[in-house]
């Protein structure tokens, strides 16, 4: 994927400054076993993670929905920072902690120890251009490339809460950096749309959240079978609606006003007006048809391109 604007001018003013982003939580993995276990509990290769180098990785069920969704990196060798939805953290530090068993690291809460800012645009550049690239600054902080959003270059910022790294970045709306999230077309899980999709539907095998070469994990039978047998009837396509959207909505398609077609996994008002979402539906209903939000007779939906090309099933 490639970025051939990174300060993109969005409404007139060019985007360039930084978000506290208090909605994320980060769960701590320490011990010399850190890493293998993760890579036996997570959708993505955590065994072979390096230090100059993020995951975007799912934690499913045995049927293979996702629990939660995390961006993780090593703060050092042993140490494994997981950035989650903060509302999806207590149950999913408990779920996770349930398999350690003899494994040798501990899993905690550092959410209070560790800040999390996003980045936007020029400022976001002190991360090399690969999205999940990471690195680490001599200030203690981490930063991983996000995928952009709406053409502006996005990155997570990591580091010891209190620290005064971004004082002199311009504060930025958080509702700028919430629509442009969704339009990045990567979905963080909350908790309305906890055990809803398995990762493809989020399109998660198309922005580095999968990795089908790795051994087992909870839900992988179900997630790999989803891939190689074709069988693949729902994806994530944005869209944008002239009233409100919320998370866990559900989508009709006017060729069945009984039957939901879809659901909304994402969504924030849009700067210029009306609402931006991610919606997980079939992919028969994305492309033919008319959609509405909530009900048969809710609010129009319209589709929007992917920023980015879905990978083939294999």
């Amino acid at each position: 994927m490639t970025e051939t604007n990174n300060s993109r001018v969005l409404e007139g003013t060019v985007v360039n400054g930084c978000v506290a982003l208090p909605q994320l939580g980060v769960i701590r993995a320490l011990g010399p076993d850190a890493a293998t276990f993760l890579h036996g509990q997570l959708t993505q290769d955590f065994a072979l993670l390096g230090l100059s180098e993020a995951r975007l990785a799912a934690f499913c069920s045995a049927k293979g929905r996702m629990l939660a969704s995390f961006v993780g990196f090593k703060r050092s060798h042993e140490e494994i920072a997981l950035v989650c939805s903060r509302d999806l953290l207590p149950a999913t530090l408990k779920r996770l902690s349930m398999f350690v068993m003899r494994a040798k690291l501990k899993l905690s809460d550092a959410s209070e120890e560790l800040a999390v800012h996003g980045v936007l645009g020029p400022a976001a550049d002190a991360v090399p251009l690969a999205p999940w690239s990471k690195l680490d600054s001599p200030d203690g902080a981490h930063w991983v490339r996000l995928y952009p959003g709406a053409g502006v270059a996005r990155a997570l910022r990591i580091s010891p809460a209190g620290d005064a790294g971004l004082a002199d970045t311009p504060e930025l709306d958080p509702a700028l950096w919430d629509w442009l999230d969704v339009m990045s077309g990567v979905v963080t899980l909350s908790q309305p749309v906890v055990d809803a999709f398995v990762p493809q539907m989020l399109n998660y095998e198309s922005v580095g959240g999968v990795n089908f070469k790795k051994g087992c994990y909870p839900g992988q039978e179900v997630v790999a079978r989803s891939q190689f047998r074709g069988t693949l009837k729902r994806r994530a396509y944005p869209v944008h609606s002239a009233e409100p959207l919320s998370v866990g909505q559900e989508v009709f398609h006017d060729s069945d006003a009984e039957q939901p077609c879809g659901t909304v996994a994402s969504a924030a008002a849009h700067p210029g007006g009306g609402f931006s979402a991610m919606v997980s539906m079939q992919t028969r209903a994305a492309t033919d048809g008319a959609l509405h939000a909530g009900r048969a007779d809710g609010p129009a939906l319209r589709v929007l391109p992917l920023p980015y090309p879905l990978l083939e099933d294999i």
